[in-house]
């Protein structure tokens, strides 16, 4: 989701290519599940008429006072705070599930939330370490950090960050709460930096460490593994789910389950009549797509985006 700061200057990754994939009708009903501050939604509006319907999520306070302000400007768009992991109940509400032309996902955190040190996201700025994508839901990192296993802080530092350092870093901030609990950005990238020597030339030490405790807070694999099978329920056939991601973990999670629902289930593939059950439910209508040399000299942080998309076939 890594765009630039402000309503009006942010920049989409893949904006042309993952808004081109949906495919857009004047008159259809399209799902934006990741607001941000809103640059693929307003290119789907421009591509849509008068007709046309645009609903979108987003679960980030910051994200819901731009998109509010856009659909005070526009009737065709609507905007609730929610995960978008909570996308069928949201659509149900609107008498629109299995009748959406397009869902676009666009996954990870945004470039405001990095560079907004009271959010807590990034290190590049010392502030609260805060970490959540809603500041109002569940524990923060503070509080997970002061008080979470030693076991449970290494398992979470290898397994979303792929830290080989992780049972180090996590011994580390277990010595370092006992004589003061950690409370801030800085303290936490201080710390991991002294675990592991920085060398010249390569990412921050604490880039991964930051990154694991961000996707933990915010059970962000968790919800993408949620919402993938209601995004391709919600739409009708012939629709498309368009789905960005930034990092192996995301992406991964989004390829096996496009590939998945792309073939015949293969563990009913040799009967003699295979269940409409194990039948192909999406089309992958093109592979992976990936920032061209432009977008690459405009935005340097769209290098690790990954576009991927599936077609509702029935």
């Amino acid at each position: 989701m890594f765009q630039g700061v402000g309503v009006d200057s942010h920049v989409p990754v893949l904006l042309a290519d993952s808004v081109d994939q949906l495919h857009v009708v004047t008159d259809g009903v399209y799902v934006d599940g990741t607001f941000g501050r809103g640059g693929h939604s307003r290119e789907i509006l421009r591509r849509l008429g008068p007709e046309g319907r645009l609903f979108a999520l987003d679960r980030d306070p910051q994200a819901m006072a731009a998109g509010r302000a856009l659909a005070g400007q526009d009737p065709r768009f609507t905007i609730e705070q929610h995960n978008f992991a909570e996308l069928r109940e949201f659509l149900q509400a609107h008498d629109r599930f299995g009748r959406v032309d397009g869902v676009l996902l666009d996954l990870g955190v945004s470039s405001p939330q990095l560079d907004d040190g009271q959010r807590g996201f990034g290190f590049r700025v010392d502030g609260p370490l805060d970490m959540r994508m809603n500041p109002g839901e569940g524990p923060s990192a503070c509080d997970w950090l002061n008080t979470a296993t030693e076991e449970s802080i290494k398992t979470v530092l290898y397994r979303y960050g792929e830290e080989r350092a992780a049972p180090r870093i996590a011994r580390e901030i277990c010595r370092q709460r006992a004589e003061r609990p950690l409370a801030t950005t800085g303290e936490l990238a201080a710390l991991v930096e002294r675990v592991v020597r920085r060398k010249p030339g390569a990412k921050h030490p604490a880039t991964k460490s930051f990154q694991a405790i961000r996707i933990h807070i915010n059970d962000e694999l968790g919800a993408i593994e949620r919402v993938l099978g209601q995004a391709v329920d919600a739409l009708r056939p012939g629709g498309r789910l368009a789905v960005i991601s930034f990092h192996s973990l995301e992406d991964r999670l989004v390829k096996r389950y496009l590939r998945d629902q792309s073939r015949v289930d293969p563990a009913l593939s040799r009967l003699p009549q295979v269940p409409e059950s194990a039948l192909p439910r999406l089309r992958l209508p093109t592979r992976a797509i990936r920032p061209g040399a432009d977008e690459l000299q405009r935005n340097p942080r769209s290098r690790s985006a990954t576009l991927r998309v599936g077609e509702r076939i029935r």
